[in-house]
This record gives C-alpha cells, structure tokens and sequence, in this order.
C-alpha cells in the first residue's frame, strides 16, 4: 500500500469490476426525482433546492467520477481516498460539515466495502458494487413511510445505519443457528464427517463479521455523543435505536465465540472418545489373539517329538483348544467390562 499522504492520485484497491454508475434521489415534502447517469453532469439537474438529496454511488472503477461528486459536496481529498480503500477497517469519524462512517455489507463469506457521508441536506452511499442492498429505504422515500420525507438527512442516515445493523444481526442470527445445529449434531453422537471443516467455516466468517462490528462498537460514541449541528435533537432517539441493534450484533459475536470455542472443545473431545474407543477395540481383538498366537506358535515349533502332533485327534483338539481358550478370554473381558 502507497502512502496517500504522498499522493494526489486516487486509487481503488479493491477487485470489483462494476462500472461507476450514479443513482439520485432527491426529494421533499411534496416530490420525489429520481435519476441514473454515469457523470455528475447527467444527473444534478435534478437536484431539489432546499430539499434532501440521495446520491448512490455503485462501483469505484471511475475515480475521478468519485472525485467530481466528492468535490462538488466537499467532501476532503483524504476522505475520498478512505472510501476508495476497501482495506481499512471500518470506522466513524465526526466533521465540521459532515460524518463518514466506513463499513461492510456482509453476504455470506463476501464482504462489500460500504461508505455513507451524511451532510447538512444531503447523504452519498458508496458501494463497490451494483446492488440492492438499500431498495427498501428508497421505496420508504417514495412512498413517505413515517414522514420520512419530511425529516432531515439525518434521518436518513440513520435509517441507512440500521440497514447495515439490520444486515450484521442477520449474519450474526444465521452464524448462531448453525452453530446450534452442528452442537446437536455433536452431542448426538452422529457422524463427524465435515463436522470439523463446518466449524472452520464458520469461524471465519464469523472473524469476518468480528473484524467489520468490532471498530463500530468502539466509535459509535464518537457519533453518539457529539455535539455536531448535524445531528438534530428530535432524530437523537433513532441513533439510540441504532446503538441499541450494535450492542445486539456484539453480544450475539460473543456468544457466537464462546460456542465456537466450546463446539471447537467438543469436538475434539468426540474425536478422542471415537479414538478410544477404536483402540479399546483393536485391544480386545489383540488380546483374544495373544494366547491363541501363543498356542500356534507352540504347534508349529519344528521338535521332533510332540506327541499330539501324531495323534490322530490333535488337529480336531487343538481347533477346541484355541475356541475355548478364545471364548474364556472373551467372556474374562466381557466380565471387565470391556465392551
């Protein structure tokens, strides 16, 4: 990674694809503009005056497309970069005339680099990818769920917020339910096959959604408790709500690793009592073998006289021989126990 710092280019650094394609809604009281476009230019024209505007960004392979929108909302140079870097960890931070908070939306083991900067009358969302992932907020917009077009962008932002937690609770509950499901499978003694590939599996996406909540449970109050204009009072109440669902998320996370780390234990427990029992298994057949062993070898010694070796019953009695003896060492075992 380059020092940004020392660099007046800005850089993409993850893998996606996707063209840069701009989707805006700008909206008050009474109206609602939609437009797509690939340039600033194409879709500005629809910008409400005195109303919120909604700008998605989906793609980062324009950036100097980025750098037009950032720049015509203020957005510092610094700041673009952070959104463009998918590397960083996920982070709020609280301006003078805007918030940013950099995170993840997670699907399954993918992860999608999101950022959100909130200003005085308008929201930018970037994603790295074409996607849905906010459609419900825009039809809320359009059909004026709850007023919503009569609130401030800080309203916005924090619905924007709680579709993200929404997502983390999702990931978390689904990572909990399987985990339930591989305990019952342990605990009923099924088969093991996978069991242990399952769990690693599920460890890692469950670091992957440690590695995107923990930075936000740490930051929140950095947003929480700031005194920012940005911030009204009456939409205070919906930023408690979204703590609230970030406190939910990290306590789902830890109990998800404290069951990781007990299935992880009983796992191998079951492992070693499967192996046990195996080796208790190998030990009795060896040990029914051992004096019969002893018998064939004291037969097959080469002495020129052994007497029942030309009796005429000797092979018929050394067979009852070897079964009685067998059957005795079997039943001494079943005896103690060894089953």
């Amino acid at each position: 990674m380059k020092n940004n710092l020392l660099s007046e280019q800005l850089a993409y650094t993850g893998d996606s694809k996707t063209q840069t394609h701009l989707h805006l809604c700008s909206y008050n009281v009474d109206e609602v503009r939609k437009i797509s476009g690939e340039r600033l230019e194409e879709v500005e024209s629809e910008i409400l005056p005195g109303g919120i505007t909604w700008l998605q960004v989906h793609g980062f392979e324009d950036t100097e497309c980025i750098r037009e929108v950032c720049s015509h909302f203020g957005i510092d140079f610094l700041i673009v970069q952070d959104i463009l870097n998918t590397e960083l960890l996920s982070k709020i931070e609280v301006y003078d005339n805007y918030n940013l908070v950099l995170a993840k939306q997670i699907v399954g083991s993918h992860r999608t680099h999101i950022g959100i900067v909130q200003g005085s009358d308008f929201v930018l969302t970037f994603q790295e990818h074409e996607t849905e992932f906010f459609d419900e907020v825009l039809r809320a917009i359009q059909s004026n769920v709850l007023k919503i077009r009569s609130r401030q962008s800080d309203y916005l932002f924090s619905v924007l917020l709680n579709g993200l937690m929404t997502n983390y609770i999702a990931v978390a509950t689904a990572i909990g339910d399987r985990l339930e499901e591989l305990e019952s499978t342990l605990l009923s003694d099924g088969p093991l096959r996978d069991i242990g590939a399952q769990i690693q599996g599920l460890r890692r996406e469950y670091m992957e959604l440690k590695r995107t909540v923990w930075p936000l449970k740490d930051q929140y109050s950095r947003l929480l408790h700031s005194d920012t204009s940005l911030l009204h009072k009456g939409t205070r109440p919906f930023f408690n709500d979204v703590n609230d669902h970030l406190l939910y998320v990290v306590q789902n996370i830890d109990t998800c690793r404290e069951t990781l780390s007990s299935l992880m234990d009983l796992y191998i427990s079951n492992n070693d009592l499967r192996m046990n029992d195996i080796m208790k298994r190998l030990t009795i057949v060896a040990t029914i073998f051992i004096p019969l062993t002893f018998l064939v070898g004291v037969w097959g010694m080469n002495f020129e006289y052994m007497p029942e070796l030309k009796w005429r019953y000797g092979y018929c009695f050394a067979w009852i021989v070897i079964v009685v003896v067998g059957v005795l060492t079997f039943l001494l075992l079943r005896t103690k126990r060894w089953r």
